[in-house]
């Protein structure tokens, strides 16, 4: 899996597709881009060392049931190649946002360039990882910020294959209204498909005008089996 062969792959997505969606819901599915045997090799890292700074279990820190690692500098190729062919698409969608609910800074074309801003704040983690659920674990309702830097967009890519790796194990979102009840949404991910998915806040229209939804994103549990997920956060973490 060159860089090369990844970004062509993520160019001929329907971009015009997914930000209507990320506009309409909030979340949108790539449809496949990652082929099994490349997810196979994705979540046969998981029991290595040296691609990762740390792990986390979760049921330590009351995050859920389950584990995961973060990658360390330099990323995996992979992993480096998937942010850096996604962040372009998906940065006129978060400039947008950004617009619409009266937030500042706007997003430079670069990643590298909104990475210098994160490291300058003291953001210098990398925040891509790999999770791992066993029958029983889940992830709590969650939003991955890690600083004062926060790209609004990330993009989760399931590794396994529903029904044949693991059964249950849904991935689910919640949004919270102003004085109304939480939506919340399971999305039918396929092995090697990406769901993109707002990270802390989306713009709504209303009738009095544009306002802020809050998001939140989990895994319900597994009933069977093992499930690996590969998760890109553009922003690093303090």
């Amino acid at each position: 899996m060159s860089g090369r062969d990844i970004a062509a792959r993520v160019a001929a997505l329907d971009w015009a597709r997914i930000g209507a969606e990320l506009d309409a819901g909030g979340a949108a599915l790539t449809g496949a881009l990652l082929t099994p045997a490349e997810c196979e090799a994705l979540a046969a890292l998981y029991d290595a060392e040296a691609p990762f700074r740390s792990r986390v279990v979760m049921a330590r820190h009351g995050f859920g049931s389950g584990e995961y690692k973060y990658f360390a500098a330099p990323l995996p190729a992979p992993v480096a190649a998937l942010r850096a062919a996604l962040w372009p698409r998906l940065v006129p969608v978060a400039n947008r946002w950004q617009e619409a609910m009266g937030l500042a800074p706007r997003f430079p074309e670069r990643h590298e360039e909104f990475l210098a801003r994160c490291h300058a704040a003291g953001q210098a983690r990398p925040t891509p990882l790999l999770l791992r659920y066993g029958p029983g674990d889940y992830n709590c309702l969650h939003q991955d910020l890690y600083g004062e830097h926060v790209f609004p967009l990330q993009v989760a890519f399931l590794l396994s294959a529903p029904g044949e790796d693991f059964t249950g194990g849904e991935f689910v979102l919640t949004e919270q209204r102003p004085r109304m009840q939480s939506r919340a949404e399971v999305v039918p991910l396929r092995q090697g498909e990406g769901v993109v998915f707002a990270v802390h806040h989306r713009p709504v229209r209303g009738a009095r005008g544009t306002y802020r939804v809050t998001m939140r994103h989990g895994v319900s549990r597994v009933r069977t089996g093992r499930r690996h997920t590969l998760g890109i956060i553009f922003h690093d973490a303090a």
